[in-house]
């Protein structure tokens, strides 16, 4: 059984709390800190984005296309369907001859609850558009525009994007094929089964490159520029992904997955983290990355302030009073620290 990593306490009592597994690796691929079964196999989910659009970007189709850095953290992001992400999501379709009407994500309401409330006021249906996946598959369909491979059938994980993606996901994740199960994301795209030391390795492969080709090498500067100087189309407003990197992006970048994965790059140090929540609620992992973060050191008190309710925050009824916290185990992470 994994070990307890947020709890949660109704009036100082311990109400109920969350397990899981912490997993950070050194740039050589060493286990530097780990909490519970760090060979638990689960799906990467949304962090898996990261790799998927490796392909499009070492293979040249940011030049082809003239993508920018925004664009492109768009493709790395689960977006809250504000406007400013669907602006730029739709000039990644036009750029490549297409529309959002290409898209097979599937409709989803804005996960901004203000932008969704707008679409029911003006009895419009949410959009392939508006689901948070959507930067995704803009750049896969550029995948297959790049490779002239035919868009109809893009999610199939026999198709030709989706088997080279698979390539690149046995490479940086170090993790044979043969032993992934392949499944339908939330967004139908293909996702794989990876242990959790797997994925902490690949977001240390992303930022220990020097036995890469320069191809492979720009693809994975690129992807961790884009999401450092845009971190806004990671996520969005309210989001953990994007306050998180605003504050934390020169050093650290991080991309969630659904049912509580949370995978970290630590840019300097060349090390990777992998954070699963076993009840696969969002919260926790945030709450986990973010004492992580605090107990490496590396930013003062003053700096990480604002983020502070990430790690512990009270919790409120509908009346909005104060009936507990939510907070991370009082010694998870003793004895980790970077500087």
């Amino acid at each position: 059984m994994n070990p307890i990593l947020v709890e949660v306490y109704r009036n100082k009592v311990l109400e109920s709390f969350h397990r899981g597994v912490v997993c950070i690796v050194d740039r050589n691929g060493n286990i530097i800190y780990s909490e519970g079964d760090i060979q638990q196999i689960c799906y990467p989910r949304s962090a898996m984005k990261l790799i998927q659009v490796m392909p499009l970007l070492e293979l040249g189709g940011m030049e082809k296309f003239d993508f920018t850095l925004e664009e492109i953290a768009v493709m790395c992001g689960s977006h809250n369907a504000e406007p400013e992400h669907l602006r730029v999501v739709n000039s990644i379709l036009q750029k490549i001859g297409l529309d959002k009407e290409n898209l097979n994500c599937g409709p989803q309401y804005p996960t901004s609850k203000i932008d969704a409330d707008e679409l029911i006021r003006k009895s419009e249906k949410p959009h392939h558009i508006h689901n948070n996946c959507s930067g995704k598959h803009a750049g896969m369909l550029a995948l297959c525009k790049l490779l002239d491979a035919e868009i109809d059938d893009y999610l199939n994980p026999n198709h030709p994007i989706q088997t080279l993606i698979l390539q690149y996901v046995e490479e940086v994740y170090e993790y044979p094929q043969t032993q992934m199960v392949t499944a339908l994301d939330g967004c139908s795209a293909p996702v794989y089964s990876i242990p959790v030391y797997n994925q902490a390795l690949a977001f240390k492969n992303i930022v220990n490159t020097d036995s890469y080709s320069t191809e492979r090498r720009f693809a994975c500067d690129t992807i961790v520029q884009a999401m450092s100087t845009y971190p806004f189309m990671v996520a969005g407003s309210k989001r953990y992904c994007s306050d998180m990197m605003k504050i934390c992006g020169s050093r650290i970048i991080g991309k969630t997955g659904a049912e509580g994965v949370f995978c970290m790059s630590l840019l300097q140090e060349q090390m990777g983290v992998c954070i699963k929540i076993d009840d696969g609620k969002m919260l926790p992992q945030y709450n986990v990355a973010q004492a992580l973060i605090e107990a490496a050191g590396i930013f003062d008190e003053e700096t990480l302030q604002p983020l502070n309710n990430y790690k512990q925050a009270d919790l409120s009824n509908f009346n909005k009073f104060v009936t507990g916290e939510i907070k991370v185990r009082s010694n998870l992470f003793d004895g980790f620290k970077i500087t």
